[in-house]
């Protein structure tokens, strides 16, 4: 059985190498494919590729250059194109997300119970960075908003960690190219009705001096975005 890891990049040049470390170090039981789509890097992220590897020469890894920055969207696209996988895992190219989570994420899907699993920021007992207030708020109300447009139940919408079945990709028809692929992904499981399961995960945020990208524009876009993939394609 083969997972893909979809990687969406952009100007991740000081935590690219140490994602991979983590992501590589995690024994799941599973072949790999690595898929890196570097969204217009322009900090020398593109310069660590050929290091990468060579430093993991055994490993499959199928890397995308796009010519401009598109957007998360657009890179996940990409991503979900070229997967091959059994399993499709989305991980960030930042420290946030910590792949030491993978077992617990895919053993729904190992175990023939689900067909999707989100990775929840706000439940379970894992650590978690206290940062800002208003994001916190943020992420809730748009979960919330969320919930009432699909009639699901989910803790953590804009979470990064979410895993699918091959099938599931196959079908899903995506527009999005910034972070309005979160709320699009959420529209469209729903109304394929697929088996859904949420596990604990653990959360280490980044400030915005460390890099951190998304902001309240994001918030209104992504209120937007739920009302449009509810109601049309």
């Amino acid at each position: 059985m083969l997972l893909s890891i979809v990687i969406p990049v952009f100007n991740e040049v000081k935590t690219l190498e140490a994602i991979l470390e983590r992501v590589l170090s995690i024994n799941v039981g599973l072949d790999r494919q690595i898929i890196l789509v570097d969204d217009g890097s322009t900090d020398g992220t593109r310069e660590l590729y050929p290091k990468i590897q060579a430093r993991w020469p055994g490993q499959r890894f199928d890397i995308r250059l796009q010519e401009r920055n598109q957007g998360k969207g657009a890179a996940l696209r990409e991503g979900f194109r070229l997967a091959q996988g059994d399993i499709v895992l989305i991980q960030d190219a930042d420290l946030e997300y910590d792949p030491a989570d993978y077992p617990a994420l895919l053993e729904p899907i190992l175990e023939g119970k689900a067909d999707v699993v989100f990775g929840s920021r706000f439940v379970g007992s894992k650590a978690h960075r206290v940062l800002y207030f208003w994001h916190y708020i943020g992420n809730r109300f748009l979960t919330l908003f969320s919930n009432m447009m699909t009639n699901l139940n989910l803790t953590d919408m804009e979470t990064c960690y979410k895993v699918f079945r091959k099938e599931v990709v196959a079908g899903l028809s995506l527009r999005s190219n910034r972070f309005t692929i979160e709320p699009e992904l959420t529209a469209k499981i729903a109304r394929g009705r697929w088996r859904i399961y949420e596990v604990g995960i653990s959360y280490s945020g980044r400030t915005y001096a460390e890099g951190k990208k998304i902001g309240w524009r994001d918030a209104v876009t992504a209120m937007i975005a739920i009302v449009r993939f509810r109601f049309f394609n």
